[in-house]
């Protein structure tokens, strides 16, 4: 890569940047990242993402139903690329499906949906693993060195985007859980003609003798005063 594509690689870059981060939530983050390599990772015929949610590894905003096949495919054998290159923080290329041996299961099935080569990137910030970029060509060696320098760019402005549309969607989240309380004890203060504090303590003891979350126990007092 000379100095002129170099250049014109970071102006691509950074206008998708500014895209992915310009997002309004995680899927459209998610989209905007997938439509992103395969628009400027050579040799990228699919892509989609394996995120990690709890415990679980779901895949999501595939380029193609063959991807979310594929994705889902790795959890259920619990082998293959993109799990090692999230359980081993590490970039992984497949020149090959019908001869890569490292995953026998996934590589075979792969072959047979029609991906005969691949590049996983981890999605991550500082101690923070957030998923895979997962990206399938159609042709062996479809993925160069170009492919790799490129994608791995790609996935360090990812998830640098995921990371700031995950931290907003908490503080909304957040906002709105302080909001939905808030309104709870309004309504039990009308009632019950008690003061902030005996009203919040009432929903603590009811959320503790009942089993439920706070926030829920507030949605449901909104709920039926709105329902009255």
């Amino acid at each position: 890569m000379d100095g002129t594509d170099e250049m014109d690689l970071a102006h691509v870059l950074g206008g998708l940047a500014i895209d992915m981060q310009n997002q309004i939530d995680t899927e459209a983050t998610l989209a905007s990242i997938v439509e992103g390599a395969v628009a400027i990772v050579p040799g990228t015929r699919w892509a989609g993402i394996s995120l990690i949610e709890g415990r679980n590894v779901e895949a999501r905003a595939p380029s193609s139903p063959r991807v979310t096949r594929l994705d889902t495919l790795q959890s259920e054998v619990d082998e293959g690329p993109c799990l090692s290159a999230l359980r081993e923080h590490r970039t992984v290329v497949i020149n090959d499906m019908a001869t890569e041996t490292r995953w026998p299961n996934f590589c075979s099935a792969a072959f047979e949906l029609g991906a005969r080569s691949l590049l996983s990137f981890q999605l991550f910030v500082t101690h923070k693993n957030l998923g895979a970029l997962n990206l399938y060509g159609d042709d062996a060696g479809a993925f160069t060195d170009e492919s790799v320098f490129t994608g791995e760019l790609l996935a360090q402005h990812a998830s640098v985007a995921l990371f700031g549309v995950a931290a907003e969607d908490q503080f909304h989240d957040a906002l709105s859980t302080r909001d939905l309380i808030g309104q709870a004890k309004g309504i039990l203060m009308e009632r019950y003609d008690v003061d902030a504090f005996a009203a919040f303590d009432l929903l603590r003891r009811l959320s503790q003798q009942s089993n439920h979350k706070l926030v829920d126990l507030a949605r449901k007092v909104v709920q039926t005063r709105k329902g009255s």
